[in-house]
């Protein structure tokens, strides 16, 4: 089993995750993220590419309440 992923672990992930990230960004495993998923109550959007879903990195944040730290500007 899978541990799940900490807010550090969160801010790391590509701007894209399939489910079973998703879910253990969560904290819940393959088969429940894929039962929510199917049936639209996922807390998160779902994005559904041909036979995958997919799950935005900005919207597992705002569910789980972690700030994006802010960037640095640009060096003009």
């Amino acid at each position: 089993m899978s541990r799940a992923l900490s807010a550090a672990d969160v801010l790391k992930l590509p701007a894209v995750v399939d489910l079973v990230t998703a879910g253990r960004a969560l904290g819940i495993g393959r088969t429940l993220a894929y039962d929510l998923a199917r049936r639209g109550d996922l807390p998160v959007p779902v994005l559904r590419l041909g036979n995958a879903y997919r799950v935005r990195r900005a919207d597992l944040l705002a569910v789980l309440g972690i700030e994006q730290p802010a960037t640095a500007p640009a060096a003009a």
